[in-house]
């Protein structure tokens, strides 16, 4: 049965000082950072009611309000290293029912894999839904959906610092208190060794190769696209073959 009508809320971490590349989410591809493709693509989910910025009180990401207010979109301050209370904050600020995680890595996510993780979370009685538990799809296009009220549950059971560092830590390690569904890929979507999100300077020439291939003429390439482009282009895959991934803690 599906889940009443609720407010749902796209939130999008972001911070100027990641650890491995440093302002990784205003790095450019024809003029554009790559914030602003996973932004526009965020827009084409058609269940997503308003996209949250939710980034750091810290000076270095005055440049980030200033991306949220010329994109028009809603935008929230909090802790740099208790990013859980942040998204809650983020959430609370839109009036969220339904907060959809997304981290600003994952610049060139498919519009089509999160409506469909939204879709699963509305229609099935659960507390957590994602594609990440269940790796199928590529590193890349990571969502993970579940209510405020959720993650204020689980925050309010945590204190551990590498829960309130990793948002859904809490709720992904105690499928026993939080019941939780998976989206699976097609055998088209299929590739979960392929990495397409933004942790250093190799994925960045990765992600751009992506881009500039597609976007003149389908800006919103899919998640199959991709992997029939680099299945096409095995070459590209030593690009970023050597970056060591920190994954799902």
């Amino acid at each position: 049965m599906e889940k009443a009508k609720t407010k749902i809320v796209a939130t999008i971490e972001a911070r100027m000082t990641s650890s491995r590349l440093p302002g990784k989410v205003l790095k450019e591809v024809f003029n554009k950072p790559m914030l602003y493709y996973l932004v526009q693509r965020l827009r084409m989910v058609p269940s997503i009611d308003e996209i949250v910025l939710a980034t750091t009180i810290n000076k270095t990401d005055d440049v980030l309000i200033d991306f949220a207010k010329i994109e028009g979109i809603s935008y929230f301050r909090g802790s740099e290293d208790d990013v859980m209370s942040r998204v809650v904050g983020a959430g609370e600020s839109a009036k969220a029912d339904v907060i959809v995680e997304i981290t600003a890595d994952c610049p060139i996510i498919d519009p089509a894999v999160v409506d469909q993780t939204i879709q699963l979370y509305l229609h099935n009685p659960c507390d957590y839904a994602s594609n990440v538990i269940v790796r199928s799809y590529p590193i890349g296009m990571d969502t993970q959906v579940f209510s405020l009220d959720t993650l204020k549950k689980s925050f309010s059971m945590t204190e551990d610092k590498l829960d309130r560092e990793h948002v859904t830590r809490h709720i992904r390690q105690n499928p026993d208190l939080f019941k939780q569904v998976h989206l699976v890929s097609s055998y088209l979507d299929y590739w979960p060794e392929l990495a397409v999100t933004l942790d250093e300077v190799s994925d960045y020439e990765l992600i751009k190769k992506i881009i500039e291939y597609f976007y003149e003429k389908n800006p919103y390439f899919s998640c199959a696209d991709i992997v029939a482009l680099i299945k096409e282009k095995e070459s590209w895959l030593d690009i970023n073959r050597d970056v060591k991934r920190k994954g799902l803690n």
